[in-house]
């Protein structure tokens, strides 16, 4: 039977990203309220929600210490409750009028007169109105939905549609979960009987087949895309190994056996006819840039253009500058191409770029503007590339028949977030760091004690070493951010009159920010006062020193990076949290982590547990849809069995495979194809 929902009434739900009555099912319950039972008013235990019943004994609306209807409810031991409404129809005032019966659920607490509950939700009762002989779930609504509508339509839904089970018997059987519609069933109309701290915690074994199906749906939708990826054709860079052995040979330092690893499983995916797409991660430091440089090279050396784009320009220029050093002698001259670059020079730039004048293109992200054609691209390299959306990253593959991608972050991934969202990725990880890098000291400091940082940066200074002071962000306002490094400068330069310092930041022209870093890198720059700017890219091995300015306020993955500009040479180096008390529990978590924790790795999963996945996939989920119910942190054994499952299925069981892929994946776009 079709299940008819009105257009007003789709309209709200389309706002709970329920679209088709299927969503409906998969609608499931906040948390349950318990109405199969009656509590006696003296047997109520404060902050435990009960149903109490009885009649209404007294009821009048009081004006202190603000309007409110209060009303004393007495059962049959005598005992009475407040009832305490702040917010009151008229309507409500006949419902609870002296000496009608009623039933209240509610929290009951300690109030001013006695034991009382605070808006109860209330309704008739009496012989005729027998219990509730199930859990009453409370689902997630909105505006204009009232829970019995909503109620009505996910019953409806439950009766009418089709709840067979997309998991073969035998593999059911051998995972021990329940069957679906059972577990469906269950959630929407659990029994009074129930384990109801498992219903809560998402531990009963309804909830966990729920978890594993939605878990199994993104294992194979990642699959299917990886297999799709291999029958696209993309050009076969060969590694003939001249200008990649001419770099080797040319550097000041030898490849970690990390770098060696990485090197080999991403030349040998350049030398394939199919589309490479391969995450390479590593920690800050650990030498993603000459990886990407060797394989910016295996293409060229193929014949073919090679685009490497950054999210910001300070970092974009750090690559051009430092690409530019390794490449330069081996007769290739890298492009630099960014949204401030005047209009000539742009044109200039994009015309090397068609022409085929330059092998390599290296900029923002107005590398994927229209305006932008490549002769023959060959390979897409993207750092830090989380903080691009999934469209633009599309926009530059669009720009060859199908490039090769390689995508690098410093931000390490956690094993169940790579699992998760990253499986439709080959995965490199470079796991070690250069030799000669010191570890870095992180030191926790109250702003109170401010002058002894002061003291702190200048002995450093003075002995011959730099320092970074960074300024705090402001409410995301690039604005409000950019007055406050201007400050911290005008300050910075009176407290230090014998140092010279120099300012970073977003606004600064191209060849103004250069000239700065230049200065830095240089040594005639002592102190540099900077935005967030420099949190990745920047590479000053004397700079030995980093003060971070209101750290309460940054995420993780952000103070890592920042501290991950220090530590770079042969001296001792220090991190300097700076920060405001009082502190949020938030901030407190996030400053115990990094202080206690270098490796990038472990802060990762520890923001994973903090945060969730969705902040921490960045832009990578503009349309990736985000779990509702597993959960990577406490879910990582049903994950590993569901990427197990899901390959079993393409393979032997692939008719119920697609139904499932249809079951859940049914409303979403193909956000995969990235």
């Amino acid at each position: 039977m079709p299940l008819k929902i009105p257009p007003a009434t789709q309209s709200k739900f389309t706002k709970l990203g329920i679209r088709t009555p299927f969503d409906l099912v998969l609608h499931l319950p906040l948390r349950y309220e318990d109405e199969t039972k009656i509590t006696r008013i003296a047997d109520l235990v404060p902050g435990e929600s009960a149903q109490v019943e009885g009649e209404i004994i007294h009821s009048e609306v009081m004006y202190r210490p603000r309007r409110s209807l209060v009303c004393q409810l007495q059962d049959d031991s005598g005992d009475i409750l407040y009832l305490r409404f702040l917010n009151f129809y008229p309507s409500q005032q006949k419902q609870l009028a002296v000496g009608k019966k009623i039933r209240a659920l509610g929290e009951p607490r300690m109030g001013f007169f006695g034991d009382e509950m605070v808006h109860p939700k209330c309704r008739v009762a009496g012989e005729s109105v027998p219990l509730k002989q199930a859990l009453t779930p409370v689902y997630p609504t909105t505006a204009g939905l009232p829970q019995p509508t909503l109620t009505k339509y996910i019953h409806a839904a439950l009766n009418a549609l089709p709840l067979d089970d997309t998991l073969p018997q035998k593999i059911l059987q051998r995972l021990h979960l329940p069957e679906f519609a059972a577990s469906v069933k269950l959630l929407h109309q659990p029994p009074p009987d129930i384990d109801e701290s498992a219903l809560l915690e998402r531990a009963h074994p309804a909830w966990m087949r729920i978890k594993f199906d939605e878990l199994l749906a993104q294992q194979l939708s990642m699959r299917v895309h990886y297999r799709e990826r291999s029958r696209r054709v993309a050009p076969e860079l060969i590694a003939h190994n001249k200008l990649t052995d001419a770099l080797l040979k040319d550097l000041p330092f030898a490849l970690t056996g990390a770098q060696k690893k990485v090197w080999h499983e991403i030349s040998a995916d350049l030398s394939r006819p199919h589309p490479m797409q391969r995450l390479l991660q590593g920690d800050v430091g650990s030498g993603k840039t000459v990886v990407a440089a060797l394989a910016a090279l295996q293409a060229i050396e193929n014949g073919y253009q090679a685009a490497f784009m950054a999210p910001t320009e300070i970092l974009a220029e750090q690559h051009h500058l430092k690409l530019r050093e390794w490449l330069a002698p081996l007769g290739i001259e890298p492009v630099w191409l960014s949204g401030s670059l005047k209009k000539k020079d742009k044109t200039a730039a994009s015309e090397r770029i068609a022409s085929g004048d330059t092998m390599l293109a290296i900029g923002t992200h107005a590398l994927f503007q229209t305006a932008v054609e490549f002769k023959k691209l060959g390979l897409v390299i993207v750092d830090e590339q989380h903080k691009f959306g999934v469209q633009q990253r599309l926009a530059l593959r669009g720009k060859g028949s199908e490039p090769h991608q390689l995508m690098m972050s410093a931000t390490p991934i956690p094993r169940t977030l790579a699992m998760s969202y990253y499986a439709d990725l080959d995965v490199s990880v470079i796991d070690e760091l250069p030799p000669g890098r010191t570890p870095i000291v992180t030191k926790l400091v109250s702003d109170a004690r401010r002058e002894e940082v002061f003291e702190r940066v200048r002995a450093a200074c003075l002995e011959g070493r730099q320092a970074y002071w960074v300024c705090p962000l402001i409410d995301e306002s690039e604005a409000l951010q950019l007055q406050t490094a201007q400050e911290t400068f005008a300050t910075l330069t009176q407290i230090f009159p014998e140092l010279r310092i120099g300012l970073a930041h977003g606004k600064l022209s191209s060849a103004e920010k250069a000239e700065t870093m230049a200065a830095f890198k240089a040594g005639e720059l002592k102190l540099l006062v900077a935005t967030t700017v420099i949190e990745v890219g920047v590479d000053v091995p004397n700079a030995s020193l980093m003060v971070i300015d209101h750290a309460e306020r940054m995420g993780l993955a952000q103070l890592h990076q920042l501290r991950g500009r220090v530590g770079r040479g042969a001296a001792e180096s220090m991190c300097v949290l700076l920060f405001q008390q009082p502190l949020s529990e938030l901030a407190r978590a996030r400053l115990k982590i990094i202080f206690e924790n270098t490796d990038g790795f472990e802060i990762a999963q520890q923001d994973l547990r903090l945060r969730g996945p969705g902040e921490l996939l960045g832009a990578r989920q503009s349309g990736v849809p985000m779990l509702r119910f597993a959960d990577l942190g406490e879910d990582d054994k049903l994950l590993d069995r569901a990427r197990d499952i899901a390959d079993e299925m393409l393979r032997d069981f692939p008719q119920e495979a697609q139904a499932h892929l249809q079951r859940w994946m049914a409303n979403e776009p193909d956000y995969l194809r990235t």
